[in-house]
């Protein structure tokens, strides 16, 4: 690009982020809520690592991409762009299992776990990478859960989300934060957060240090923040159509 088109996007990517940002603060206050009690998580897949790295300028820290390959390299492409950053990397798609290793290399977060056995192989991987001096602390873990057992998407049906947390807080090497999800295509997105609201406060019962509910996009971040959400995943209307 050329630095005129640089100036063009940084000024763009610049607008949007202050819309975004009086979405989510008119959402909270409507909600009765502190708007700082929401998080923005900007989620960058498909987009290169230059958008990122304008998104770091203009004070964003945290970033989900949905492929392990792609996020890997975005993280050390960015790491050369803006290097002592404060960006953290969150995995935000349906991860395999093989890719754990590589993944506890770079990635702050996996906010899509949502079986055992992923929970198992991230915490194996978590440990191999502190022991190889690869990361410095533990895997943070958000369990995705599945409002309508939707194959493709995702998420662990409502009625095991609690064994599935037991699972992954009592792995060594993982932190659970709290639960995630995406809102069925065909529901109406208030109901479906309401629900996601009620298993979050359950999981909180047992883990209380489990705060994070993770839920909301561009098209219905205000019913998930009138829910309760902490954090919205916002990509398309932040760095527009992919």
């Amino acid at each position: 690009m050329t630095p005129t088109e640089v100036e063009e996007r940084r000024e763009g990517l610049r607008r949007a982020l202050a819309d975004v940002r009086d979405r989510i603060d008119a959402a909270a206050r409507a909600a009765g809520r502190d708007p700082s009690e929401v998080g923005l998580l900007a989620v960058t897949k498909t987009w290169p690592a230059s958008d990122v790295a304008l998104l770091v300028d203009l004070g964003l820290t945290e970033f989900g991409e949905n492929k392990e390959q792609e996020g890997a390299a975005k993280a050390a492409e960015l790491s050369t762009l803006r290097p002592g950053s404060d960006a953290r990397w969150r995995v935000v798609g349906r991860l395999q299992r093989n890719k754990a290793r590589s993944l506890a290399r770079w990635a702050h977060a996996v906010d899509s776990v949502d079986s055992p056995r992923l929970a198992d192989a991230l915490d194996r991987a978590a440990g191999a990478a502190l022991d190889a001096g690869e990361r410095s602390g533990p895997l943070h873990v958000l369990v995705q859960v599945s409002l309508d057992g939707a194959e493709g998407r995702g998420g662990v049906p409502v009625g095991e989300v609690e064994a599935l947390a037991e699972r992954v807080g009592a792995a060594a090497h993982l932190s659970l934060d709290g639960v995630m999800t995406v809102a069925p295509r065909d529901a109406e997105p208030g109901e479906a957060f309401g629900t996601f609201a009620e298993v979050a406060e359950r999981v909180r019962r047992s883990f209380p240090d489990a705060r994070t509910l993770s839920a909301g996009m561009s098209g219905d971040l205000e019913a998930a923040i009138e829910h309760g959400s902490t954090c919205v995943r916002v990509g398309t209307a932040l760095l527009g159509a992919r």
